[in-house]
């Protein structure tokens, strides 16, 4: 998986070419580019094939948020398919700047990015805020989300195959594309009506919501031993992992950190294979520094847009930023 992630990440790098095969490039860097936009489906499989088998070898619970991880493969499988079609080039030829497209993109971009959201925003909910959504009305949710994703894209597949082109804002009804374009029109207005729907349910649950408590789903992972919502400090004790699932291992056998400072920021660093303490590392203190380095970059590469010399003002107020941020601090002594 891990693997997987990292050659799509460099494969990336190589295929963004696909969006300009109708510009007249040379043959042989159209077939480069057609060849990276077909070899990221091999990444891409692996990771949908891993996704699959975690699945497979779990215990499901049907929730809102495992709804929305099927819908997720479902809809990133189908645009994965389309965008193998794309990467040829005789394909692409016909069906580029049309509907084809926009169908591909969405299907890709709501099913890869938006469904998993959703999904990740049920589940975390009650970490956030102590309290269930509700699941009735998140299964509708995600019904109304699904239908009408599908029946609003899906048809656009059909008009762009059909020479639809976009960025018109009308058509001549003779061109015949209408039926199809009511069609997505009824999922769009599905769409809002998911929307509705979600926010509904949030704000009711937000005030109304079954009491999470602070494990609601039995997660097998540390972030699930501290309050819902977490305090401001996290834990009172630091927790220790004594196996890759610290939280089934019994209640009377689990440890926690103690010995630590009061007066700076300590944490354990345990072994990485047995997890057994190792040393204390103590953090940086907070500091307005990293911020104020962040905020001179960004100015700097934004404001190059309108005027180079922002690159160099931009440069030295980072340059400030870095040494403010960096400069040997006095270590905090413990107080007697």
């Amino acid at each position: 998986m891990v693997l997987s992630v990292v050659a799509t990440g460099f494969i990336g790098f190589g295929l963004w070419v696909h969006h300009m095969f109708a510009t007249g490039l040379p043959q042989i860097g159209e077939a480069y580019f057609t060849a990276a936009s077909m070899m990221i489906a091999i990444t891409s499989g692996v990771q949908i094939f891993c996704w699959i088998a975690t699945l497979w070898t779990g215990g499901l619970r049907m929730r809102t948020s495992l709804h929305f991880v099927f819908g997720f493969i479902a809809i990133f499988v189908l645009g994965g398919l389309t965008g193998l079609v794309l990467a040829s080039v005789p394909l692409d030829l016909q069906v580029h700047d049309t509907y084809f497209v926009v169908a591909h993109f969405h299907y890709v971009l709501i099913g890869g990015a938006l469904f998993p959201l959703f999904g990740a925003f049920y589940h975390w909910f009650p970490k956030m805020t102590g309290r269930l959504m509700d699941e009735k009305v998140g299964k509708l949710n995600f019904w109304l989300l699904f239908i009408g994703f599908n029946l609003t894209f899906f048809p656009m597949h059909i008009l762009g195959l059909k020479g639809m082109t976009r960025r018109i804002y009308t058509y001549a009804p003779e061109m015949g594309w209408a039926p199809a374009n009511m069609v997505a029109t009824i999922g769009a207005c599905i769409i809002a009506l998911g929307g509705v729907v979600f926010l509904i349910n949030v704000l009711i649950s937000r005030k109304r919501g079954q009491i999470a408590g602070d494990d609601p789903w039995d997660g097998d992972t540390l972030e699930w031993a501290a309050a819902s919502p977490p305090k401001n400090y996290n834990f009172e004790y630091l927790p220790v992992a004594l196996s890759r699932s610290p939280m089934w291992v019994p209640r009377e056998e689990r440890t926690v950190v103690t010995g630590l400072r009061n007066d700076r920021r300590e944490v354990l660093v345990t072994t990485l294979m047995d997890a057994e303490p190792h040393h204390r590392l103590v953090l940086p203190r907070p500091s307005i520094w990293p911020f104020l380095a962040g905020i001179s970059v960004s100015v700097g590469f934004a404001g190059s847009v309108f005027n180079a010399w922002y690159i160099t003002w931009g440069s030295i107020a980072t340059g400030v930023a870095l040494i403010g941020w960096f400069w040997p601090k006095r270590p905090v002594e413990l107080e007697p």
